[in-house]
């Protein structure tokens, strides 16, 4: 068996099946509305998200007779790196903003979203395209706050360590347009979302920040958390003060304007661990799914994925997915998937046993690097050490990137960085452990 190969493999079969194409084969309007897709005429198309370009593609194949109209935003450079086997819109326009911290281009490309749908027909229909990383792309800030303030107030919620649900909770209070807010503009006319999951229990209030589905949270509970994550004090003084009011909250789940609105769930993490297992065993292994729910912080997962792979005699194939979090404190360069796979590393420094470790964001992105994430086996802390590369002071500097960039011009057998590119989907990350 070639370990990382296989990995590898696993890792593209997981990011596969959750596709545009295959997602978006899942919408079915007559069952959802009652009544086919070209009976509305012209169809007003927005969405915000790693997929939405591939999801927008996919859409106008799967009703070539249909009317688009309307734009999606994606990452800078996500356009230029569209995969050759995936359809790209024709109708839909495609813009470019700010991720993950948002940009003019990204206010724009709300403000442009919010009145696409707000001038909708009655009996026309509003489709939404969702998935990971429209909290950025969408970013409309209330009045009184400027796009500087949410961008200092973006770059302390990634660097804190908070799960996504509270950092989008957070996003929710200071948005014009997330928190059931686009929904609102829409309504009285018909608005189906359709959603790619990047969060953990595929919560649809989170999910790009929930544009199409009303919150829950209060302000209180917002404080809450930005005070216990020692965060309050280094807001901008109009988002704090913004914070400190009751002015401009999200739409209650209850909300009359979100009574035509439907946000359907098309894909998940699980359809990748299925895909990943399934390919798995056509290789020979056992497969063991560890999880769906991984999170926690990343140099711990990291260990965690180590105790558990030596726990398992051979083929055994270990599967998590998730998202694991960082908690800045170095000055490096890496993600969340090169911490834990550097992590990993260091606990498996016995140079025993013939097992690698793979964790990778089915996104293909990995923090502010060119990788999705990294491997890692027995010897990859030893061959490092050879070539003067220490481990142990790399993930103290929350630099996984560097250490597996380096260690892969020296020794390629022995670790190195996972780099498919942008992927154009988007359903957390999956880690493997394959145990020969």
């Amino acid at each position: 068996m070639d370990l990382v190969a296989d990995a590898h493999a696993l890792y593209d079969a997981a990011v596969s099946a959750v596709q545009a194409p295959a997602v978006v084969a899942r919408f079915d309007a007559q069952a959802v509305l009652g009544q086919p897709l070209d009976s509305f005429g012209t169809v007003t198309v927005v969405g915000a998200g790693k997929a939405s370009m591939a999801m927008a593609g996919a859409l106008e194949a799967q009703y070539p007779t249909v009317p688009f109209a309307g734009s999606v935003v994606v990452p800078h450079g996500y356009p230029e790196t569209f995969p050759p086997g995936l359809q790209a819109p024709r109708q839909i326009r495609v813009r470019t903003a700010g991720h993950p911290v948002p940009d003019e281009a990204s206010a724009e490309a709300a403000r442009a979203a919010l009145g696409c749908v707000a001038a909708a027909a009655d009996s026309h229909l509003v489709l939404v395209l969702l998935s990971g990383g429209g909290s950025a792309l969408w970013t409309c800030p209330p009045d009184g706050i400027a796009l500087r303030d949410l961008q200092v107030l973006n770059r302390c919620l990634l660097a804190s360590g908070l799960p996504i649900h509270i950092m989008n909770a957070v996003r929710k209070h200071v948005s014009r347009i997330s928190g059931g807010r686009l929904a609102a503009a829409a309504h009285p006319t018909p608005i189906v979302a359709l959603v790619l999951s990047d969060v953990v229990g595929n919560d649809l209030a989170s999910i790009a920040s929930g544009p199409t589905v009303g919150d829950a949270t209060t302000r209180a509970e917002v404080r809450a958390h930005l005070h216990q994550a020692h965060l309050w004090s280094r807001l901008p003084a109009p988002v704090a003060a913004h914070l400190d009011s009751d002015v401009g909250v999200p739409l209650t789940p209850s909300d009359e304007r979100l009574d035509g609105a439907h946000t359907l769930l098309l894909g998940s993490n699980r359809d990748a661990l299925d895909a990943a297992a399934a390919e798995a065993r056509a290789r020979g292994y056992a497969v063991v799914v560890v999880t769906d729910s991984m999170a926690g912080e990343a140099r711990e997962v990291g260990a965690a994925h180590t105790r558990a792979a030596l726990g398992h005699a051979g083929p055994t194939a270990l599967l998590w997915s998730g998202e694991p979090t960082v908690t800045l404190t170095g000055t490096g360069r890496g993600g969340r998937n090169q911490e834990t796979a550097l992590a990993a590393a260091l606990a498996l420094d016995q140079g025993l046993g013939d097992l690698v470790v793979l964790c990778g964001g089915t996104d293909g992105i990995d923090g502010p690097t060119d990788a999705a994430g990294a491997w890692a086996t027995p010897h990859t802390v030893s061959a490092a050490q050879r070539h003067g590369l220490d481990a142990r002071a790399h993930l103290a500097n929350n630099d996984a990137y560097s250490f597996f960039d380096r260690l892969a011009g020296l020794d390629d057998t022995a670790g190195g960085l996972l780099r498919p590119g942008p992927t154009h989907t988007n359903v957390m990350d999956l880690h493997v452990a394959l145990v020969a």
